[in-house]
């Protein structure tokens, strides 16, 4: 493992007044990263260029390091967890500065344009890609920041990870070696740079593979067994039944979703095979794991209802996986509190929020590194109305600074 290594220049003197990033080189350095193509298991441009640029601002490459992570997640992928690490100027415990560099696919293509202090995507059909390149951007800030002006700072691990957008493939992966024992943890993700995600809920994927009998459409349908019929019976069961979309159940709630169908290739052909891709996620774990048997026994039902002029039915295979675990942090948590100082510092108020998505956080509280997650200005994620509010990204680059060099206290 490579070793940390100090900032290149003789540390500044301490100050009264706190160090403020450069909002000029920042709003230059988002511009460019969500200008960057690296969606979800391609995110090797986007790390090249994250280590080109922290070189020529002095960090030695023996400092920098990344993981195979992508050996072992899902999606095949060309880029691991990328790690830099930095030894104090003064004694502390180490923290963690970390977000994700890819993008889902609708901002591949991405051509980042400014008007009024909010940037959006100047082609219509692609997203902006701020989900999460204005968290990049906020860590690479505040390491910037230190090596080209020698700020003062307690020993720092950033952390850039991949594969966020399909189930936190990078962090659930991570060698939790690689970052150096960090006590404090901090991530940078969507939503306002006041708001503090001190919790998120736990996710569950499932596959379903549904076997029918094909036959001619026109001349045997009798002696088909339809995939599809039996899919559309299990999905309708489901939302009949308030099990699909928001669940509500008395006290209990989560959220179900059906979001990939594939099957078919013709209309005189009775459907032999569907594939299914379906998740559930609750902050209550044993809530969650019941809709997920809700969802199966939906399938269940419908696979008994479906038979052919023979009796025959058809077979279905379920395989499914925890993505992560829902987590809520203290109030009192160490990272929460030095989180809401530095927010305070700048004269805003914290907000706390629980999301109803995963963040990385998740496995990094998981791999027993609790972490608060902080927003950088994104709004409208995942969409074409994808946009970066200025000024809030601006506010988060000076949290990050601040939470990058503050003394305890």
């Amino acid at each position: 493992m490579a070793g940390s290594q100090t900032a290149r220049k003789s540390p500044a003197k301490a100050s009264a007044e706190p160090p403020e990033p450069n909002l000029k080189r920042a709003t230059d350095l988002v511009m460019k990263l969500m200008a960057i193509s690296g969606k979800s298991g391609n995110e090797a441009g986007v790390a090249d260029f994250i280590t080109r640029t922290l070189i020529k601002a002095g960090a030695s490459p023996a400092s920098i390091q990344s993981d195979k992570v992508f050996q072992k997640t899902h999606l095949p992928g060309n880029a691991g967890n990328l790690v830099f690490k930095l030894a104090g100027t003064r004694r502390g415990p180490r923290r963690l500065l970390a977000a994700h560099m890819d993008t889902v696919p609708i901002c591949v293509g991405c051509q980042p344009r400014l008007n009024n202090g909010i940037v959006r995507s100047a082609d219509p059909s692609t997203g902006l890609g701020a989900d999460d390149r204005a968290g990049v951007a906020v860590t690479l800030t505040s390491a910037l920041e230190i090596l080209r002006h020698g700020l003062p700072h307690p020993p720092l691990t950033f952390c850039w990870f991949v594969q966020e957008e399909v189930g936190l493939q990078g962090a659930r992966f991570l060698r939790k070696s690689l970052l150096g024992k960090p006590r404090l943890g901090f991530n940078w993700d969507g939503g306002s740079p006041t708001k503090l995600t001190v919790g998120a809920t736990g996710g569950y994927r499932l596959s379903i593979r549904i076997d029918g009998l094909a036959s001619h459409a026109g001349g045997a349908p009798e002696r088909g067994i339809s995939a599809i019929s039996i899919a559309a019976l299990a999905i309708a069961d489901l939302q009949r039944n308030g099990w699909h979309g928001r669940v509500q159940k008395g006290k209990q709630s989560g959220t179900s979703n059906v979001g990939f169908i594939q099957g078919g290739e013709a209309t005189n052909v009775v459907t032999d095979q569907v594939t299914i891709r379906a998740e559930a996620r609750s902050h209550n774990p044993q809530f969650r794991k019941r809709i997920v048997r809700e969802i199966e026994r939906a399938f269940q039902r419908a696979i008994k209802e479906v038979k052919n002029d023979l009796g025959q039915k058809g077979q279905i295979l379920f395989d499914g996986r925890l993505d992560y675990e829902s987590f809520v942090l203290p109030a009192d948590d160490p990272s929460v509190r030095m989180a809401e100082a530095a927010i305070r510092s700048i004269d805003c108020d914290p907000l706390h929020a629980v999301a109803n998505g995963g963040v990385d956080a998740n496995w990094l509280t998981a791999h027993g590194l609790p972490t608060v997650t902080i927003g950088c200005g994104q709004s409208n994620a995942h969409t074409v109305k994808e946009a970066l509010d200025l000024a809030h990204f601006h506010t988060a680059c000076r949290i990050g600074l601040r939470l990058a060099t503050a003394t305890e206290g």
